[in-house]
């Protein structure tokens, strides 16, 4: 089984969560992508759902295979959100933002009852921070947000190199306008303490620490689908 596959029967073990009438937050990136194909066909059979994308490059994929969507402020309250995840351990603490959609992602789970994270083997760790953490910050003084942000990881004893992430010929700007900054602190022992001193730096927008928010993870590998369920 390849990758793809892989993302695929984990997209498709999640589709079974999704009832008649739902109000679904949806996911960005690869396995996401897989999710919203599924889900697609189901809608095209007649399954009645309504969707909140957390990106426009999600909302394009829908829009395209025709999921009905509705914006957050519409629907302020779902029922469940599908995504995926860069990282997963086995408390379900989640490392996110690998597309560049983290912000747009944590407040559509945030405003969900329950999310679900849709991933491949290759993605469950023991520890945070194999995955590079990205970091929403503001442009305005992006310089200054950096250092902030290298201090902060250095009090914690995290250190390792920090990188506006490009695209073309400039830097990655994401759907809100803002950078992101990947930081390769490796081993992540206390996530906790890292999101709470990320969420103190004002030029930070947001971080890829998902904390308390994902309810259950459905893993596929080559023997088949597992879960990850937060009471373990």
């Amino acid at each position: 089984m390849d990758a793809r596959e892989m993302k695929i029967k984990a997209a498709a073990a999640a589709l079974e969560h999704v009832e008649d009438g739902m109000r679904l937050g949806i996911g960005t990136g690869s396995t996401a992508e897989e999710f919203v194909r599924l889900l697609a066909e189901k809608v095209a059979g007649g399954l009645k759902v309504e969707g909140v994308p957390t990106s426009e490059r999600t909302a394009r994929l829908c829009l395209e295979l025709g999921v009905p969507l509705k914006s957050l402020d519409e629907l302020p309250q779902l029922d469940l959100t599908i995504d995926g995840a860069d990282e997963v351990d086995g408390r379900l603490r989640l490392i996110k933002g690998g597309g560049g959609a983290l912000l747009r992602e944590k407040i559509v789970a945030a405003a969900s009852e329950k999310m679900i994270v849709i991933a491949d083997e290759s993605k469950v760790v023991e520890t945070l921070g194999r995955f590079p953490l990205p970091i929403e910050i503001n442009p305005f003084g992006q310089v200054s947000t950096c250092i902030a942000v290298e201090k902060a990881a250095e009090r914690l004893g995290l250190t390792g190199a920090m990188t506006l992430r490009a695209s073309g010929d400039g830097l990655f700007t994401t759907d809100g306008g803002h950078l992101i900054l990947d930081a390769s602190f490796g081993r992540i022992p206390d996530a906790e303490a890292l999101a709470i001193a990320l969420n103190t730096i004002p030029g930070v927008v947001e971080h890829g620490l998902f904390i308390n928010l994902a309810t259950l993870a459905i893993i596929a590998g080559p023997a088949g689908a597992r879960v990850i369920d937060a009471k373990n």
